[in-house]
């Protein structure tokens, strides 16, 4: 069984991130970066794919309130697009998720929001933080983690293969602009 099965990486990543205290400094950090999901749909794109889909629900079912057979019909065009604005919602809310990168010439943090509002929380000495990129093998293709303080966490499952190869440079980039040490 690979070491990246979709039950070893969550309870990793629990463990590794905790809701320990926030970070907390009287300096800026050096370079920082929140993560968010994309959401192609907002509230008007929303309400406008909802009035189609009501319109195109309706069409049909228009020539029914002559014929009698409409009351039967309008429950269960209630109820598709019911499931429709759900399934929607439900998407969007996964949209809300967050993850805060933080560096210092000392510390590397990282912050999640999670769906349900836990937040969760790791950091570590950016000196000795290692990350890794996996091209494939992964749960998912360039799969990023850092690794530090005796734990390994994911970074950006969310984003596209790209954008986790590009946030990988970012990072490097950002460490070696600190002067520090960064192993690979």
């Amino acid at each position: 069984m690979s070491r990246y099965s979709p039950k070893f990486k969550r309870a990793a990543y629990d463990a590794a991130l905790s809701s320990s205290a926030p970070v907390v400094r009287e300096d800026a950090p050096e370079w920082e970066i929140t993560l968010w999901p994309n959401r192609s749909l907002g509230r008007t794109g929303f309400r406008v794919t909802m009035a189609i889909a009501a319109f195109g629900f309706a069409v049909p079912v228009l020539p029914f309130v002559w014929a009698g057979g409409f009351w039967v019909l309008l429950p269960f065009v209630a109820l598709a697009l019911a499931a429709l604005a759900f399934a929607f919602r439900a998407n969007n809310r996964h949209g809300e998720l967050r993850e805060h990168v933080s560096l210092w010439k000392d510390l590397i943090a990282v912050e999640r929001h999670e769906v349900n509002g836990e937040i969760k929380r790791w950091s570590c000495n950016p000196y000795w933080m290692r990350s890794k990129l996996l091209e494939s093998g992964g749960p998912v293709d360039n799969y990023l983690t850092l690794i530090g303080s005796d734990r390994e966490i994911e970074l950006g499952a969310f984003l596209s293969p790209e954008e986790r190869l590009s946030l990988h440079a970012d990072i490097q980039a950002a460490i070696k602009r600190l002067g520090q040490h960064f192993a690979s």
